[in-house]
């Protein structure tokens, strides 16, 4: 289970409705504990995925656009991470959008997950922020559905 509070969320689909038609990612702070991960900041950034960043993947979606593609720049990620340690916090996740497409993690969202994380996929149909669901690995690196609690 991951909790965000309406604010958090609300983040999310913006960013997701302002990016639109391409692709959006950000990170996600907060807490880990037994009953699941809190949220404490979700922090929006910019989708570096371009051709060079395509050829650091391997198969067949190098190629693609920012429309069906995303990553966050490995620099970005270390001020992200530097960040969440100076603060006490850890990085609890990833979210992106899927531009036209449901909010269900595609093949390529699977290869390069990692574990422990949760992935936030938020749906925009026609510019309009719709289905936000979680997902996270299982032991066997596969994509299971994860609860979103809200919190005040």
């Amino acid at each position: 289970m991951i909790k965000f509070s309406e604010q958090h969320l609300q983040t999310i689909r913006t960013h997701a409705e302002n990016i639109y038609p391409e692709e959006c990612c950000g990170i996600i702070f907060g807490y880990l504990a037994s009953e699941g991960k809190t949220t404490v900041e979700v922090m929006p950034t910019e989708n570096a995925w371009n051709t060079e960043a395509g050829a650091e993947f391997s198969g067949e979606r190098t190629g693609e656009s920012k429309k069906r593609q995303y990553t966050i720049a490995p620099e970005v990620m270390l001020q992200a991470q530097k960040q969440a340690r100076d603060r006490s916090l850890s990085i609890i996740g990833i979210f992106h959008s899927h531009p036209d497409n449901p909010a269900i993690p595609s093949e390529c969202d699977r290869l390069y997950a990692w574990q422990g994380y949760s992935y936030i996929i938020v749906s925009v149909q026609n510019g309009k922020a719709t289905q936000v669901r979680s997902w996270s690995l299982d032991d066997t690196h596969q994509f299971q559905a994860e609860s979103i609690e809200n919190i005040t």
